[in-house]
């Protein structure tokens, strides 16, 4: 039975983030790109669950931790998500809203 990320504990979270660095690393070493991004993907996700949403705040905008140069402005926070505007290296704000694990969000720039 598949447990929701929500359900883990820290000790299984960190768990979980561990075999998921295994399983990247295992796909890097295969050649599979893409069940790479996926594992990496999941570790943000997991490792978004160990972190806490009342850090971030709405409407301040962040650094991007793995896309140096960009920043994200926090519309609102549902769980674990910032959802908010990408801002580009020329201070350009996309039109299109996304949803970010807060883990992946750095220091508060604003």
């Amino acid at each position: 039975m598949k447990f929701r990320y929500s359900d883990y504990s820290i000790e299984q979270l960190h768990q979980e983030i561990g075999k998921l660095k295994e399983q990247a690393q295992k796909a890097e070493q295969l050649g599979n790109i893409s069940e790479m991004q996926i594992c990496e993907r999941k570790m943000q996700v997991a490792l978004a669950y160990t972190m806490s949403p009342d850090d971030f705040e709405k409407e301040k905008i962040y650094q991007l931790k793995m896309e140096t140069g960009y920043k994200f402005r926090i519309s609102y926070i549902n769980g674990v998500f910032a959802w908010g505007y990408r801002i580009d290296l020329l201070n350009e704000e996309s039109e299109n809203i996304e949803a970010l694990p807060i883990s992946l969000l750095g220091k508060k720039v604003s």
